[in-house]
């Protein structure tokens, strides 16, 4: 490629009836002016055409990295839903099973009680039959007692 530094440096033979000098070079000179600017635009356009790479392949980075992002925490919710979902009905089997061995501890407790009323009523009978049977005993003897003195009184 041809840099402004050649066309300022190009150098022509002189020929028996060539160009006017002066012509030559004044268009020279504006040839190496435009020239000039479009290469040293060529040059800017080249770095920001780089520069827009840059910052395309960094974007396209952070897109990549936003998106394993985003699949990790989708699994991450996933797992924790998940986890959450075990932890949840574990607990729900755990109250089950305590609500099963209360009632179950609750039928032992009324039956204990059943029980214990029952022998209390037994043993509430036998008292009374020992009572009754006591104070029967008792005014067996106290009326015969009596029928005895009646028969010494007299």
């Amino acid at each position: 490629m041809i840099t402004p530094l050649d066309i300022e440096k190009k150098e022509f033979s002189k020929g028996v009836r060539g160009y006017k000098e002066r012509e030559v070079e004044e268009f020279l000179n504006e040839v190496l002016t435009d020239f000039e600017s479009l290469y040293k635009e060529n040059t800017r356009l080249k770095e920001e055409v780089q520069r827009a790479r840059e910052d395309m392949e960094k974007y396209q980075n952070i897109e990549e990295t936003l998106k394993n992002t985003l699949v990790v925490a989708q699994s991450t919710a996933d797992e924790v839903k998940r986890n959450a979902n075990k932890e949840a009905q574990l607990i729900v089997e755990k109250a089950e099973n305590d609500g099963k061995f209360m009632i179950e501890k609750a039928k032992r407790d009324t039956e204990k009680i059943q029980d214990q009323h029952e022998e209390a009523k037994k043993q509430m009978n036998i008292f009374k039959v020992r009572c009754k049977t006591l104070l029967e005993s008792q005014l067996s003897t106290i009326l015969d007692a009596d029928f005895n003195q009646d028969d010494e009184i007299d």
